[in-house]
């Protein structure tokens, strides 16, 4: 019998060696368990590694687990909860013990499955969960406390005092939680993401993933084969057989060089299916550097592929599940596929003194295996009292010793199995028997897991003693092992058939040919789950869930199997239950007297194997995390050394340091003060803009802000708040009449897409019938804001000298086009955000760069000076506007202290809503100042307002500090806040607590407008 075996693939290039990369030769001395021929490995290229320290050889075509078994290591990790000694158990993903922590410094990764970890030369692996040494790891000690540590027991302990929570038991907790140590180094290498589509996806390269690719391939169907592991042929390379009259590795050479010539089939090795998604789209992962210690130059490390297919084919393959008896966990415990996986494949030879315990046929070609290698079986254990028929020559060959019985415990240690103890279950007598190494066989699990990801429900079959896939997803069959075909000759017929379905229904035409042939061998289980015995039986390795944990928490009433996982852990770990879940759920249907189909299954989620969040990431981190939008006038203030701050998407200019300013409050204090006594400018391009046009433009803006805009004469501009259907701000800006049809508005930085959205959703939707049409601009305008005393020399010098700049020529909140002495046309608005008397100047994207250096230019008689946001939010405070922390979508219109600006002549969307009960409550926050008492005292955003000498709780909390600034003109910190009723408080001193600094101090609300309250200098 073959099994066929998902996930073992690599790429094209690395299926030459299975033709000759076996050579015979003597085994270096350091390999003790290496044997001196055969096996898929090349001796001609012999590899240095080392494991917690020591440094050891193997060979490529290796995986550290295969080179660790070669070279005699039997521990190689601890358990999660006890720290118990583990040793490999598996030869696939589904390995639930052996994790090591891979490589050093930036490029460490914890949690590695060592029986998928290819080796490579230099490979440095290390144990972990000990401390401070594998052999002796002092939280061994935890065994002591196992009583304790039973299902469920965070539910029951540390419960009291109450006081030891924060102090003792939370940091103790956290230090002993998670397996390995994370990188704390970026992370040096890329990812990547691709897309892929085909007719027919196989998922899985065993016999039955190779004849559906076969066959859909030879119809003319273009097929994806994807395999994770570095080689395809699945259980062949393990247990061979012989097909077609062949033996298994010669027709797998056949095969795959016949795949490799049909143009359209692509292989894909190292590339693990872990999600199956709506829509025939699939999601697999390629391993494409882990096979080297650092990826080339230019490449990537992994890379994940979304695949869409009009039809799949699983062929995953089955996974083998342990048995349950006290012991099963030691350090040379191993399932009897692996074994022959790693003695076929790999030439590794796990023990020299075998012990069999099977409950199925298979089980038995273990012994055959064995003997072959040179090792010897010292006994077979087999509950069914009967020698399958078709292995009755192997007693005969090598005088087995054949025990009717189970093996009820494990003696051994850190250094492995030492000795098993059978018991015969009918006259109950126990014998003890030597062994190094313990092969177990408690019958296959077909790999259902993929093909129930949209909620599907699996089926039990009495005859394999397994769920096997129900109704999979639209377009999704299974063949194979996976589909309960636990015969080479069957996998064959199976994925053939599924192949050509598969390429049928996709509109091929071609033939398919014919099926590959192979004996149907014989298998019968008889189940059994659980020895019991007085020792602890782990059904979960990985979480260390015991058998009795299953039945406490059934006894606790955690009967449904979605509760035993959760009380239990059962399943949670890294490898999600691939070998412990149905041996916990036959446990659980024993103890609550059901069948295993009654108890039923968890459901099954994606990943099916592990992936690395990098991976998900690709290329969006660090600066490719988003697109970077630049403003005009970008890479003129790079060159003058400016500090970005990231806006959104925006790249803004934050602050222009200069030489021998230590700090950014010293190069902000700087541009503020050339601003309030002379000339700045600032980048405020970013500011959304949106054009409106159309007879009914007045219309449409008066139903969207909350003031009017059709009585707005033409050449003037306009501050308007806009509201959210619910009656709260959501955003504000600026708007200018251009003339009678057409309007100019602009947003804020950060809501400058979902305003678009909101009007473009108002005119289509909830005022069709308005002729009015809306064009985004933020991109076709570089805008600048030039403020202070200064501004009109400065603009004289840019402008057409016969434009009219003076406060009649050009009165405050005007607008108009002018002409720039280069020709240009430029847009020119009397606003301000500053507090100063300023101007916006707008010209088109591409004269971004040159306003700047002109304004630089025209500017320098008067001392010039470029300024970024963080003096920009300065002068803001200062004159008490709100921005951002404000408008945070809690605040309404008047708790800005704009509720006059709420017409009562037409309606306005969020009008109804915002007279509501709680929106106009007199005890609503609303928009103070804040200074704190000592002018020394730095404030922060974000502390909170009690009244003075109050206790700081929920009960006294009134409000917090929502933006602050050192104010250059004032010498002090000062802020805005939101503040119970604080219209009513000015000059009210209260309390400042900041729980995140430990800090609590005085200060005075007092009128959000520092600066400047009557508007003098805005005026001009």
């Amino acid at each position: 019998m073959t099994m066929s075996g998902y996930s073992q693939s690599e790429p094209l290039a690395r299926t030459a060696p299975i033709e000759a990369n076996v050579r015979k030769g003597a085994k270096p001395a350091s390999q003790s368990h290496r044997l001196p021929s055969d096996g898929i490995i090349d001796r001609r290229s012999p590899l240095q590694f080392s494991f917690d320290g020591k440094t050891m050889t193997g060979f490529a075509g290796d995986t550290l687990a295969s080179a660790l078994v070669a070279n005699g290591v039997k521990l190689v990790g601890r358990s999660f909860k006890y720290h118990r000694p583990r040793g490999i158990v598996t030869a696939g993903s589904e390995e639930p013990s052996a994790l090591v922590e891979m490589r050093t410094g930036a490029r460490r990764e914890p949690n590695t499955r060592a029986t998928t970890q290819e080796l490579y030369d230099g490979l440095i692996a290390n144990s972990q969960n000990r401390w401070p040494s594998l052999r002796r790891d002092l939280m061994s000690i935890n065994q002591l406390f196992a009583p304790i540590f039973v299902a469920g027991f965070y539910y029951k302990t540390f419960m009291w005092p109450a006081r030891f929570w924060e102090a003792i038991y939370e940091p103790m907790i956290r230090r002993a939680a998670g397996l390995g140590n994370s990188a704390e180094l970026p992370d040096p290498d890329h990812y990547d993401k691709a897309w892929a589509h085909c007719d027919a996806l196989v998922v899985g390269a065993g016999p039955a993933g190779l004849s559906a690719a076969l066959a859909a391939g030879r119809a003319g169907s273009r097929v994806i084969l994807v395999e994770e592991d570095s080689l395809i042929g699945g259980r062949l390379l393990s247990d061979g057989g012989e097909i077609d009259g062949l033996d298994a590795r010669e027709w797998l050479r056949r095969a795959t060089r016949e795949l490799v010539s049909l143009p359209n089939v692509r292989i894909m090795t190292r590339t693990a299916l872990f999600g199956v998604y709506d829509g025939g789209t699939y999601a697999a992962l390629e391993r494409v550097s882990d096979n080297v210690a650092m990826p080339d130059r230019h490449q990537v490390r992994q890379r994940i592929w979304r695949i869409v297919a009009k039809r799949s084919v699983v062929t995953a393959g089955a996974i083998e599940r342990p048995i349950v008896f006290s012991g099963n966990d030691r350090p040379g415990v191993m399932m009897a596929s692996a074994v022959r996986t790693y003695v076929n494949r790999f030439a590794a030879l796990p023990g020299k003194r075998v012990a069999l315990f099977t409950n199925n046929d298979d089980g038995w070609r273990t012994v055959e295996t064995i003997e072959r290698a040179g090792a010897h079986v010292v006994a077979v254990i087999d509950p069914r009292h009967e020698v399958p028929v078709q292995y009755q020559r192997l007693v005969d060959t090598y005088d087995l010793r054949v025990l009717a019985g189970v093996v009820s415990d494990v003696k051994g240690g850190v250094d492995g199995v030492r000795s098993i103890l059978v018991t015969n279950d009918k006259n109950g007598l126990t014998q003890r028997i030597d062994t190094d190494c313990l092969a177990v066989s408690g019958g296959w699990n077909p790999n259902v897991g993929l093909s129930c990801f949209h909620r599907g429900k699996p089926i039990w079959r009495e005859d394999i003693a397994a769920f096997v896939p129900g109704n999979a997803p639209k377009g999704m069959a299974t063949a194979g092992a996976a589909n309960g075909e636990l015969s080479l000759g069957a996998c064959l017929r199976d994925g053939h058939s599924a192949g050509a379905r598969a390429a049928a229904e996709c509109g091929a035409a071609g033939k398919p040919g014919e099926a590959s042939k192979a004996d149907d061998e014989a298998y019968s289980i008889t189940p059994l789950w659980h020895v019991k015995g007085k020792g602890k039986a782990f059904v979960d390795f990985q979480h260390d869930v015991t058998a009795s944990d299953v039945t406490l928490a059934q006894r606790e009433g955690f009967e449904s199997v979605e509760h035993l996982k959760r009380y239990t852990t059962l399943g949670m770990a890294t490898d999600q239950g691939k070998t412990s879940n149905i041996n916990g759920l036959a446990i659980m249907a024993e103890a609550s007297g059901r069948t295993i189909p009654e108890t039923g299954t968890t459901i099954y989620r994606p990943p099916y194997a592990p992936v690395a969040i990098g991976a998900f990431a690709g290329h969006y981190r660090d600066e490719n995390f988003h697109a970077t939008r630049l403003t005009p006038s970008h890479h003129w203030a790079a060159k003058q050394g400016t500090v970005f701050v990231d806006t959104g998407l925006w790249k803004r200019a934050q602050w222009y340091p200069r030489a021998g300013e230590k700090d950014w409050l010293e190069s902000v204090t700087r541009e503020v003060l050339a601003v309030r006594n002379g000339v700045g400018f600032c980048d405020v391009s970013t500011l959304g803009k949106v054009d409106v046009r159309g007879a009914d433009a007045g219309t449409f803006l008066d139903r969207v802000y909350i003031n009017a805009f059709s009585s707005l004469a033409v050449g003037k501009a306009r501050y308007g708040l806009m509201l959210r259907e619910d009656g709260i701000v959501m955003d504000d800006g600026t708007t200018s009449r251009l003339a009678e049809d057409h309007y100019f508005l602009t947003t804020t930085t950060a809501k400058a897409g979902p305003v678009m959205q909101h009007l473009e959703f108002c005119r289509q939707v909830l005022f069709p019938e308005l002729d009015v049409q809306l064009t985004s601009a933020t991109d076709q305008w570089a805008q600048f804001s030039i403020a202070g005393p200064n501004t009109r020399k400065l603009l004289q010098a840019l402008v057409d000298p016969s434009e009219d700049l003076t406060n009649e020529g050009f009165p405050f909140m005007g607008v108009r086009e002018v002409k720039l002495r280069g020709g240009v046309t430029a847009r020119l608005f009397r606003i301000s955000f500053s507090g100063e008397m300023a101007f916006e100047i707008s010209v088109p994207a591409r004269y971004g760069a040159a306003m700047a250096e002109n304004l630089m230019i025209a500017g320098k008689p008067y001392g010039v000076t470029p300024y970024g946001t963080e003096a920009l939010g300065v002068m803001r405070i200062e004159k008490g506007h709100v921005a951002g922390p404000e408008l945070n979508g809690t605040t309404t219109a008047d708790d800005l202290g704009l509720g006059k600006m709420m017409s009562k002549k037409k309606d306005f969307i969020g009008r109804v809503m915002a007279g509501r009960e709680a929106l106009t409550a007199p005890s609503r926050q609303v928009v103070v100042g804040i200074k704190p008492v000592d002018r020394a005292r730095r404030l922060r955003s974000g502390a909170h307002v009690i009244p003075k000498g109050a206790i700081p709780g929920p009960q006294t909390d009134q409000g917090y500090v929502t933006s602050v600034c050192f104010s250059p003109v004032l010498d002090q910190w000062i802020g805005l806040g939101l503040v119970e009723r604080g219209r009513e408080r000015t000059g009210e001193i209260v309390g400042i607590h900041d729980p995140l600094r430990s800090e609590d101090y005085e200060a005075e609300i007092c009128s959000p407008i520092f600066y400047d309250p009557e508007g003098v200098r805005q005026r001009g």
